[in-house]
C-alpha cells in the first residue's frame, strides 16, 4: 500500500504543477498581436482564470481625458482596428473601470504604450475600482470584478450556464462561450455609450452617455429602440425624447423598424465607432492619421443647437444666437455660475407640495420646449401630454398636480384657442420661439409670503393704469436717486482703479490663453494647507503639494522676492500657458493678485530627476531601459520647443532638477521661468547671461545664443543620467574628477569609456550600449553650437534612424575663434583690454562655489603658472552689481578663458575703495 501511493505520489504532483502553469498562462497579459482563436481566450473549463489589476501598459494623450494607464488582460487585432480588455486607470490608479478599448496604432512592446485609445465599453463605469482590484472566471462560469477591500462590484450572472472561456472578438465584443463556442454572455448585449460597426441596438436596449468627457458615469441623455422608431431621449421618469426617427437613410447605420445596427463606412475606411455624448449629439468618429476625428453628427440636419435637452441646462432659456440666460425675475432663479451660463439656473426657493397654496407661475411668452416635436408619438407612456386644452386648463392641471415643476403650452393652427399641454416633473433647456403660434411656458415657482388669490401669474406683463400713475409721481425723485448712485459709482471706479494699480495686479488678459484657472490667493491657502507641504525649493520660490476639491493632486509653485519675479512669471505663463506636450509639464492655472504670483502645475509623483541620478540606494536606481524613456522624454520635448511652437523657446535652464517625472517614470520638463521666446526666422539672440553653473554653454561668453544652448545642457544631463552622478560633485576624493566633463574628455583618451558607466546592476548589464550613447553626448556637447544637431535630430539618433557624427571634438569647453574677439582674450602680462575701459563688458565666467559669476578681466599677470593674477570687474551674473577687484587662481590661462571651471577667489583685494553700480545690460 505504501508502495502504491509512492507512485501516485509522482503523478498528482504532475498534475498539480500543470494546474498551476495553466492557470499562470492564462492570467498573463497577452503580448502577440497574431491571435488564433485559442491564445485570445482564457478559463478553459475546469479552471478558474484570474487577473489582478497591477497597470503595465501606459495610455498616452487619450481623448476623453481619462488617462493613465492599463492592465491589459486580452487583445485583439493586427491591421486596422486594435482591441484591448482589461483595467482602465486614471495616472494615480485610484479610478479604474474594467472594460475595452479601442485603438488603431500598433502597441509598441518595447515602449509600454498605446495612444489615444477610446473606451467603447465598461462593466462598471458607476463604480470604479482601485489599484489591485481583481477579475476572475469562476469554476461556475461566472466572470466577477472584485474591488481591492473586497466589495463585489460586477458580475455576468452566468453562474451553472456551462461556461468554457472568454474571448475578445475581432469587432470589439467580449464574449463568454461554452463548449461549442456559442456565445452565453457577450458586452454587445450591454452597451454603455458606444456603438462599434456590425453591433445592433435592438428594442429594449439602450445607450446612456457619461456625465461629462473626464466622468464616466451614466448621465442623463440615452438612445433607444421603440415602438418601431429609434430615439433619443433624457433618461427620466417619464423620458423626454428630443429626436425620433423610422427611417434608415444613412450611410453609417440602417434601421428596420425593430434593430439598429451601425454600419462600417466606407468599408475599407480605418477604426471607427458612434457615440452619444454627454451633451446628446449622436456622432461617428473615425481614426485618421494621428487622431480621431468626427465624420458625422447623425442628427445635425433634423436637430437644432437649441433643441438639445442640456444645451443651456436647467430652467435655462437658449436664445436664436445661441445664447444662454435664465429667466428674468430674479427673485425665483439665479444662474449656477455667471462665468459660465449654459450650466442652468436653480430656483431659489424650491417647490413645496405641503404649501401648494403659495405656488404660482412664472410666464415665458414666445417661449417652447424641445418635447412638442417629438412626444406624441410616445403619448402612450407616462408622459403627461393633452390635447385640446384651454390655455387655463393646462395652467390648472400643472397647479393640481405636485410633481407637475411646469407646463408648456401651443395653440392650434385653426385657430379655436385650444392646443396642445405638456405638463413637466422635469425641467431642461427652453428655447426662444418665432414660430407665431402662441407658445409660452408656466414655469412653477414657490412663493414665499401670501396664497396667489387674485392671479396665478407673476406680474411680468403689461402694468395697470393706476400703476403708471405712481410711476409717473416719483419719476423726479427716481431719477435723483439715480443721479446720486451714478456720482458715487464714478468715485468708486477711480479709487478702485487706483487701489488696483497700486496693489500690482497684472493684466494678463493679452497673454493668458483662455484655458488657464485663475486661483484666488485664499482658494491656494486652502488647497495647500497653508502652504505646509513643501516639494521643493528654487532660484524664484518654493512649490508647496495642494489637493483640489475633486482629489487631484497639484503642485504650486509661489514665486517670491523682487527683482525678476514678474518677469519670471510672465516669461513662464508665455511659454506655457498656451502649448500642451506629453513631455512638457502641463499648467493648470495661475494666482496674480497684488504681490503674489503662484502658478500651478500638474504633480508629478516621483519628483525632479536628480533625485534618481544620484540614489543612495542601489535598489532604487533606474532600469536601463527606463532611463532610455527618460532621455527620449526629454529631447522630444525640446524638439518640440525649438521646432514645432509657433515660437521657437529655448528653456536656458535644461538640468536634472527641472525633469519632472511621473509615476510611471514619464519625464516632463519644467520650470520655463528663465526661457526666451523668440521668431521662427530668427536663429540667434541677444540676451543677458541665464542658467544654472554647470550646464551653460560655451557661446554664453559672447551672450548670442541660440536654441543649441539647450542642447549642451541636454548632452551634460544624457551624460550624468548614463554615469549616475552629478555634472559638479565635490564629494568626490580626487580633485580631477570633480567636473564630469573633464572625467569624460579624460576616459575618451584612454579609451575607457566603461569605467565611467553607472554601477547600477542593470547598467553594467548593457554597458556597451550605454558607452555608445556617451557618443550622443559628445556630439550634443561640441563646443562649437554649429558642430551639434538639432533636437529633432537628437530625437531621431536615439530611435535608429540616424548615425551619430564620429568626427568628435572631446574639448568641450573649446570657444572657437570668431576673430577679433577672441584674440583679445589670448592677450597676458599685463596687457590692456581696451573694449573694457567705458565700463563691465563681461567676457570671462568665474565659477566659485557659492555662485557663478561673471569676468571682466582689465589686468592679467602670469604666463606659465601655477598662479594667475586678475585685476577687473567681478560681477553677478546679470551684470547688474559689480566691484572692482584682484584674484588668484591656479588654473592655466586656456582654462581660465574657455572652461568655465576651477576659478576659486583667493584674495579679495579692492583696488579702487567702493562698489560700481550701473543700469542693467539686458543685452
Amino acid at each position: 500500500m505504501f508502495v502504491e501511493k509512492r507512485l501516485y505520489f509522482p503523478i498528482l504532483l504532475f498534475i498539480y504543477l500543470l494546474c498551476c502553469s495553466s492557470r499562470f498562462a492564462i492570467s498573463q497579459p497577452l503580448q502577440d498581436y497574431n491571435f488564433t482563436l485559442s491564445n485570445s481566450t482564457a478559463g478553459l473549463a475546469g479552471l478558474s482564470s484570474f487577473w489582478i489589476n497591477r497597470p503595465s501598459l501606459i495610455v498616452n494623450s487619450t481623448t476623453d481625458g481619462f488617462y493613465g494607464s492599463t492592465t491589459p488582460i486580452l487583445k485583439r487585432g493586427n491591421a486596422g482596428p486594435r482591441f484591448l480588455f482589461g483595467f482602465y486607470c486614471r495616472y494615480n490608479v485610484t479610478e479604474c473601470l474594467l472594460g475595452v478599448l479601442l485603438y488603431h496604432n500598433k502597441y509598441n512592446n518595447e515602449n509600454s504604450m498605446i495612444d489615444k485609445p477610446h473606451l467603447v465599453w465598461s462593466a462598471n463605469r458607476n463604480h470604479p475600482v482601485k489599484f489591485n482590484a481583481t477579475l476572475q472566471l469562476g469554476h461556475d462560469g461566472n466572470l466577477v470584478l472584485t474591488d481591492s477591500d473586497g466589495t463585489l462590484v460586477w458580475s455576468t450572472d452566468t453562474i451553472g450556464k456551462s461556461v468554457s472561456g472568454l474571448n475578445l472578438t475581432e469587432i470589439g465584443n467580449l464574449v463568454l462561450f461554452d463548449k461549442r463556442k456559442r456565445a452565453i454572455w457577450q458586452s454587445f448585449d450591454h452597451p454603455t455609450d458606444s456603438l462599434l460597426p456590425g453591433q445592433n441596438l435592438i428594442s429594449g436596449r439602450k445607450l446612456i452617455a457619461s456625465v461629462s468627457a473626464t466622468n464616466h458615469s451614466q448621465g442623463l441623455l440615452g438612445l433607444t429602440v421603440r415602438n418601431g422608431s429609434w430615439a433619443a431621449y433624457t433618461d427620466t421618469n417619464p423620458p423626454q425624447y428630443y429626436y425620433t426617427s423610422y427611417y434608415a437613410n444613412s450611410y453609417y447605420y440602417s434601421f428596420n423598424g425593430q434593430t439598429f445596427t451601425v454600419l462600417h463606412y466606407p468599408t475599407n475606411s480605418t477604426a471607427q465607432f458612434m457615440k452619444i455624448g454627454p451633451d446628446g449629439h449622436i456622432k461617428v468618429y473615425q481614426w485618421s492619421a494621428v487622431d480621431w476625428n468626427e465624420v458625422s453628427d447623425i442628427l445635425s440636419p433634423y436637430v437644432d443647437n437649441c433643441a438639445y435637452p442640456m444645451v443651456c441646462g436647467s430652467y435655462s432659456i437658449c436664445t436664436n444666437n445661441g445664447q444662454c440666460t435664465c429667466p428674468s425675475q430674479e427673485n425665483f432663479f439665479r444662474p449656477f455660475s455667471e462665468r459660465k451660463p449654459d450650466l442652468g439656473c436653480s430656483q431659489l426657493t424650491s417647490i413645496n407640495c405641503n404649501s401648494s397654496q403659495y405656488h404660482s407661475f412664472v410666464e415665458l411668452k414666445n417661449t417652447t420646449y424641445f418635447v412638442f416635436q417629438f412626444n406624441h408619438d410616445f403619448s402612450s407612456t407616462k408622459i403627461f401630454w393633452l390635447e385640446g386644452e384651454k390655455l387655463e386648463d393646462c395652467k390648472r392641471a400643472c397647479l393640481s398636480n405636485c410633481s407637475c415643476k411646469a407646463a408648456a403650452f401651443e395653440y392650434n393652427w385653426d385657430g379655436d384657442r385650444r392646443g396642445n399641454c405638456l405638463l413637466l416633473n422635469e425641467v431642461f433647456s427652453l428655447t426662444d420661439s418665432e414660430e407665431g403660434r402662441g407658445e409660452t411656458v408656466f414655469l412653477k415657482v414657490q412663493n414665499s409670503s401670501k396664497p396667489q388669490t387674485q392671479s396665478l401669474i407673476i406680474p411680468g406683463g403689461k402694468k395697470s393704469r393706476p400703476f403708471k400713475v405712481i410711476i409717473g409721481s416719483t419719476l423726479e425723485v427716481f431719477f435723483g436717486i439715480i443721479l446720486s448712485i451714478a456720482t458715487c459709482f464714478v468715485i468708486f471706479r477711480k479709487r478702485t482703479h487706483e487701489s488696483r494699480k497700486g496693489a500690482d495686479i497684472l493684466d494678463l488678459a493679452p497673454i493668458l490663453p483662455g484655458i488657464l484657472t485663475r486661483f484666488s490667493y485664499n482658494e491656494l491657502k486652502i488647497i495647500t494647507d497653508d502652504f505646509s507641504r513643501k516639494l521643493g525649493e528654487g532660484g524664484f520660490g518654493c512649490v508647496y503639494e495642494g489637493t483640489l476639491r475633486n482629489g487631484t493632486k497639484i503642485a504650486v509653485k509661489n514665486l517670491d522676492g523682487v527683482g525678476q519675479v514678474k518677469e519670471s512669471f510672465l516669461t513662464e505663463v508665455k511659454a506655457v500657458g498656451g502649448i500642451h506636450h506629453i513631455n512638457l509639464v502641463k499648467l493648470i492655472g495661475f494666482c496674480a493678485e497684488k504681490s503674489h504670483r503662484l502658478l500651478i502645475y500638474e504633480y508629478m509623483v516621483n519628483g525632479s530627476l536628480d533625485r534618481w541620478i544620484t540614489h543612495e540606494n542601489r535598489e532604487n536606481g533606474l532600469t536601463w531601459s527606463t532611463r532610455q524613456r527618460i532621455i527620449s522624454d526629454i529631447a522630444k520635448g525640446l524638439a518640440y520647443l525649438h521646432e514645432d511652437c509657433s515660437h521657437k523657446i529655448i528653456h536656458l535652464d535644461i538640468k536634472p532638477q527641472n525633469i519632472l517625472l511621473d509615476q510611471y517614470f514619464n519625464a516632463k520638463i519644467s520650470d520655463f521661468g528663465l526661457s526666451k521666446l523668440i521668431e521662427k526666422d530668427k536663429s540667434k539672440v541677444v540676451t543677458r547671461m541665464r542658467g544654472t553653473r554647470g550646464y551653460l554653454a560655451p557661446e554664453w561668453l559672447s551672450s548670442v545664443i541660440t536654441e543649441k544652448v539647450d542642447v549642451y545642457a541636454f548632452g551634460i544631463v544624457l551624460l550624468e543620467i548614463l554615469c549616475g552622478r552629478k555634472n559638479l560633485d565635490w564629494s568626490q576624493p580626487d580633485e580631477e574628477d570633480v567636473h564630469l566633463l573633464s572625467v569624460f574628455r579624460r576616459k575618451a583618451e584612454q579609451e575607457q569609456l566603461m569605467d565611467m558607466v553607472d554601477k547600477d546592476e542593470d547598467m553594467q548589464l548593457h554597458r556597451e550600449a550605454v558607452t555608445e550613447m556617451m557618443s550622443l553626448a559628445a556630439w550634443c556637447l561640441q563646443g562649437d553650437f554649429s558642430k551639434r544637431p538639432s533636437m529633432s535630430l537628437v530625437v531621431k539618433a536615439l530611435e535608429g534612424l540616424v548615425t551619430v557624427e564620429t568626427n568628435l571634438d572631446y574639448d568641450f569647453t573649446h570657444v572657437p575663434e570668431v576673430g577679433a574677439g577672441n584674440q583679445e582674450r589670448e592677450v597676458i602680462i599685463s596687457s590692456k583690454f581696451p573694449s573694457i575701459l567705458s565700463g563691465p563688458r563681461p567676457v570671462f565666467i568665474a565659477n566659485s562655489t557659492a555662485n557663478l559669476y561673471a569676468l571682466t578681466p582689465i589686468l592679467l599677470s602670469g604666463t606659465t603658472g601655477p598662479r594667475y593674477h586678475i585685476c577687473g570687474f567681478y560681477c553677478n551674473y546679470s551684470a547688474t552689481e559689480c566691484v572692482l577687484e584682484i584674484w588668484e587662481t591656479w588654473c592655466s590661462l586656456t582654462s581660465l578663458i574657455a572652461q568655465f571651471g576651477n576659478l576659486l577667489i583667493i584674495l579679495r583685494i579692492v583696488c579702487s575703495p567702493g562698489r560700481i553700480w550701473f543700469q542693467d545690460r539686458t543685452s
